[in-house]
């Protein structure tokens, strides 16, 4: 009896080293491969910027880097997050604003990389073409001021207005307009995301919408703009991280990744033109 209970027992204690044995070699694959794994945590706006990040995460997964995406809805919190480190990057602005940003809270921001440019539009639910547009129209446009240079000189471009001679046009103000022959009014009282809701419920004669909050609201800038930014515009959409994490490996694949053909090709084929890649 004393024998049989002898075997039971060293049977039970080499069942139990060989379990353990085998949870350590399935845990010790995991634990490398979970070391070996980097997260890159990145802020993003809804549309275009984490759905280009999306379809960037598997090529990123290859290179042995997580992507965690969190998204904002407005263009404050995001330098933020990446100032108090609870993000490591952020996608979501051109590089005036970017710039505009560090002056005025002293971020210590640098361009990691640019990845697209969304041509802001004029919308109009009463006029078919901006030469409609009659004397004393109201154009509504975003409360952010870097925004106002850039549809100031699109709107210039355009021949409704014209901007000072010694103004640098990517940081002009309403002020900065020297002729204005329509006697067009600016309301510049709403934040940028709430531009479609505004444009919806047929405010004003035309509205500015920057194209990630026109796509996201169901709107085609191709298509429903009665005018649209050039692709010429100097508002590359940039990777921004915390100067001197431009260097980290992590990043450079992100920006790598981004410029990739694969995801070039997405941006055209997703968006078709209303968001344009670019590799600067």
């Amino acid at each position: 009896m004393k024998k049989w209970l002898s075997t039971l027992l060293i049977v039970a204690v080499a069942l139990v080293i060989a379990a353990c044995g085998t949870s350590n070699e399935d845990e010790g694959g995991s634990g490398e491969g979970s070391e070996g794994t980097k997260t890159l945590k990145i802020g993003a706006s809804n549309v275009p910027h984490a759905e280009i990040l999306n379809e960037a995460k598997p090529l990123l997964e290859e290179k042995g880097i997580e992507l965690d995406i969190t998204t904002f809805q407005d263009y404050i919190v995001p330098n933020q997050a990446l100032e108090s480190k609870d993000i490591d990057a952020n996608y979501f602005q051109h590089i005036p604003y970017l710039e505009s940003q560090k002056e005025e809270h002293g971020y210590d921001f640098v361009n990691a990389g640019g990845i697209h440019i969304e041509p802001i539009g004029v919308y109009s639910e009463k006029y078919d073409s901006l030469d409609d547009l009659p004397e004393g129209a109201t154009i509504i446009m975003s409360s952010s001021v870097p925004d106002h240079g850039r549809i100031l000189t699109m709107l210039e471009k355009e021949g409704l207005i014209t901007l000072k001679a010694d103004v640098e046009k990517t940081v002009a103000t309403i002020e900065d307009i020297e002729d204005n022959p329509k006697k067009l009014k600016f309301d510049t009282e709403y934040e940028a995301s709430l531009l479609p809701q505004i444009y919806n419920n047929g405010e004003g004669d035309a509205v500015l919408i920057n194209s990630n909050y026109a796509i996201d609201a169901g709107l085609n800038p191709l298509e429903d703009a009665i005018a649209l930014e050039a692709e010429e515009s100097p508002y590359v959409n940039v990777i921004a991280v915390r100067s001197g994490d431009e260097d980290k490996e992590e990043i450079k694949a992100l920006i790598e990744v981004l410029h990739s053909q694969e995801i070039q090709d997405f941006i055209l084929e997703k968006y078709n033109g209303a968001v344009v890649p670019v590799k600067e």
